[in-house]
């Protein structure tokens, strides 16, 4: 007979082993803080900091942190460092590294062209390095590794309307979709009708940001008139039975970021988490870590803390990760691909999964 500790040790074991996907990680809140310092020594633009422990406390968040606004101005420090074509390179490709080191064989690493362009890069440009580093990172470490380009909810249409046409030229190039993030409850969904039909246009598939920071009505307008097939988080579509309906009937992924939704106060705590409620009614749930410095996550970590503070078991994992695989912004062959690849590593482990 296992006892407990005996099963929990093999449970941590096998959650190291499995394969992984992370479909939602943000480029510039995945900076290792050594590579900030490296790159403030290069560009000899000094860090305003006395220490590294003050070095660590200004790239991730504070425990006191109250809202998603406050959250998010934890990257403004980051981003002075993040302007040359070598610095996106370098980020880049370590993101892929720190994916790979928690054996992560599927990645979508998402940023906002338009924050790197302070020193002269275009838009091409920007995603031009971001690509390239992704492109060596997976050459490196065996992660496959694409992008998806951000449109800001604060920024003005044409901005948002040169970063969409950009994206439509490297799409299938590295590229694989585009986003809206920012600051939700002071910018709906609704606002952005136009810009996403620019998207839809181009054929771009299209992720958007909504029920995280504001009401389950965002997921619904980002589904049915953004034209979003997958959610990022979601987490308050909770507060409305018919957009969970809608979510599910269309079965629409969301790409939820646990300990990210709990540190912005997206929900008030663990104990009220909807991620089983999720799972129960038949909503496509995958788990991703948002930002990997700023939240001071890993993979790994989100799929602990949902088994100790959500009843979630090692089979619930799996179904959740091949939700991800499923999910993947790929095109068919690439996907089905991918598909065979995780279910014969699940079978080799002894875990029997399917998606749901």
């Amino acid at each position: 007979m296992t006892v407990p500790n005996e099963r929990t040790a093999r449970e941590k074991s096998l959650l190291l082993l499995l394969p992984k996907v992370d479909l939602h990680v943000h480029l510039d809140g995945s900076v290792k803080p050594e590579t900030l310092k490296a790159l403030a020594l290069e560009q000899a633009k000094p860090l305003p900091i006395a220490s590294d422990s003050e070095l660590q406390d200004r790239m991730k968040v504070s425990r006191h942190n109250e809202n998603l606004k406050q959250y998010l101005a934890t990257f403004s420090f980051v981003l002075p460092y993040l302007q040359s074509g070598a610095a996106l390179e370098r980020i880049a490709y370590e993101v892929v590294e720190q994916a790979a080191g928690q054996r992560v064989k599927y990645i979508e690493v998402r940023f906002a062209p338009q924050l790197h362009r302070q020193m002269g890069l275009s838009i091409h440009d920007v995603i031009h390095h971001v690509v390239k580093g992704l492109r060596l990172g997976e050459q490196a470490f065996g992660t496959m590794a694409r992008a998806i380009i951000i449109c800001l909810r604060s920024h003005s249409y044409e901005w948002n309307k040169a970063v969409i046409e950009e994206a439509g030229r490297f799409y299938n190039h590295g590229v694989v979709a585009v986003d809206l993030a920012g600051d939700e409850a002071s910018f709906p969904a609704a606002l952005f009708r136009s810009l996403f039909d620019e998207a839809r246009h181009l054929g771009l598939p299209i992720t958007i940001h909504a029920g995280e920071a504001a009401g389950a009505d965002n997921v619904r307008v980002a589904v049915t008139e953004l034209g979003a097939s997958r959610i990022g988080h979601g987490v308050r579509m909770l507060e409305d039975h018919s957009v969970m309906q809608l979510v599910k009937e269309r079965q629409i992924p969301l790409e939820m970021c646990p300990l990210s939704n709990i540190q912005t106060k997206a929900v008030p705590g663990w104990e009220v988490y909807p991620i089983r409620r999720y799972l129960d009614d038949g909503i496509a749930v995958t788990v991703n870590t948002d930002n990997l410095t700023v939240s001071d996550t890993t993979i790994l970590k989100e799929y602990e803390l949902l088994m100790e503070h959500c009843s979630l078991t090692l089979t619930d994992i799996g179904k959740i990760i091949m939700n991800g695989v499923r999910a993947a912004f790929l095109v068919k062959e690439e996907k089905e691909r991918l598909i065979a690849q995780f279910e014969k590593e699940f079978s080799d482990l002894g875990l029997d999964v399917e998606a749901r």
